[in-house]
């Protein structure tokens, strides 16, 4: 019974779209336009994949045109990132103690004696290669023949697992993911309080259907009768236009507001995923810069205060890309915090996207950074080196 019932739901929608949408298309422009792709209904847990047409007139609507929804609404022709990038030959720690030691022996590590050396206090984290446990204690191998303590470090178990999306057609409206988790509301507004009951989680990902102001702020329709506060979000607006002084059809822009990254080829948006560039004081650059270096690991250290309260030092960050003498696009180990300005100044990602935003770049390619809000400064005189 449930087979038939599908099978006639599947006619049914079939014929809409075969004769329904002609009549709608023909009533409006006097012409008919009929695709020779197969009908496909888009599904709710995978993404549209473009291997065939959309049912419903939505198909025959130019982009600027798509407001409000129509049954099936379009999938986003896109899928994640094979989960292998998301691996990094790496066991990462943060040291908590500070001023934490250092030993040249395992046995010296056990005694406490004598110390090596001693990691200068910050924020800072290390790889090691090897653990044991003595008398019900454990210790790590940091490098060849070189320990620390357990009670000196804690151990980081996952990186993220956040990724962004890979595209076969560039989307035809805006979309994002969630910075925090919230509730939609029937109505753009802080009232009244007409909440739906729908609570979208972090890194959930939506389609931005339409905006309204209200409350002075932007309000994004992600849903039918389904209305979250913009500021809940990490938009991409897909653009097809190079940036000014792009000599090529490769580049990679950076949205500082957003919090966001596209990357573009062959006048199609191919990537897109959440950011965490440089926060207030440390500001990521804004500009037109090329990647001139990349290195599949690179350790990062430095302080910006006299005093080095600020000291900080990265083992192995992965997937490492200069743009702008220190600052870098790379991998993230020690924080999930994409969407929010968290760097020193490089463009922080999470190990999967930036894994493979280093395997599709080159030495040369072009990045471009911006702030479409005016908030982040523009004087040369304000940016150092940078840095993580």
């Amino acid at each position: 019974m449930q087979r038939l019932l599908r099978f006639i739901t599947y006619s049914i929608l079939i014929w809409i779209s075969l004769f329904g949408s002609a009549i709608i298309s023909q009533a409006a422009t006097g012409t008919h336009t009929q695709s020779n792709s197969p009908i496909c209904l888009p599904d709710d847990e995978f993404e549209y994949l473009g291997e065939c047409s959309l049912a419903g007139p939505t198909r025959y609507r130019e982009p600027n045109q798509l407001r409000g929804f129509n049954y099936p609404p379009q999938q986003l022709i896109a899928q994640k990132l094979d989960p292998s990038y998301a691996s990094v030959p790496y066991y990462y720690a943060r040291v908590t103690g500070g001023n934490a030691p250092i030993f040249g022996s395992l046995e010296a590590a056990v005694k406490g004696s004598p110390i090596l050396r001693r990691l200068e206090p910050g924020f800072v984290y290390i790889t090691y290669i090897d653990a044991a446990e003595v008398n019900g204690k454990r210790f790590y191998m940091i490098e060849p023949g070189i320990w620390m303590r357990g009670g000196d470090i804690s151990r980081v178990a996952v990186p993220t697992t956040f990724q962004g999306l890979l595209f076969k057609q560039t989307p035809i409206r805006q979309f994002g993911w969630l910075r925090n988790q919230a509730e939609s509301k029937r109505t753009p507004g802080y009232y009244p309080k007409d909440t739906t009951g729908n609570i979208y989680n972090r890194y959930d990902r939506v389609q931005i259907y339409d905006i309204k102001t209200a409350d002075e702020m932007d309000w994004y329709l992600i849903a039918p009768d389904e209305w979250i506060e913009g500021r809940q979000v990490s938009r991409v607006i897909p653009s097809l236009t190079p940036p000014e002084g792009v000599d090529s059809d490769r580049w990679i822009e950076v949205n500082l507001a957003e919090q966001t990254i596209a990357v573009y080829e062959q006048g199609k948006l191919v990537f897109a995923t959440m950011i965490a560039s440089g926060r207030e004081g440390s500001w990521t650059q804004p500009g037109l810069f090329q990647i001139y270096e990349k290195k599949e690991t690179e350790n990062m250290r430095g302080a910006f205060t006299a005093d080095r309260s600020d000291f900080y030092s990265l083992k192995n960050v992965p997937w490492t890309m200069y743009f702008d003498q220190a600052r870098a696009l790379h991998g993230t180990y020690w924080h999930n915090r994409f969407g929010y300005p968290q760097s020193r100044g490089c463009i922080n990602l999470s190990t999967a996207d930036a894994n493979w935003l280093f395997q599709w770049a080159k030495e040369g390619d072009w990045v471009h950074i911006w702030d479409p809000s005016g908030e982040t400064p523009t004087d040369p005189a304000l940016y150092g080196a940078g840095g993580a």
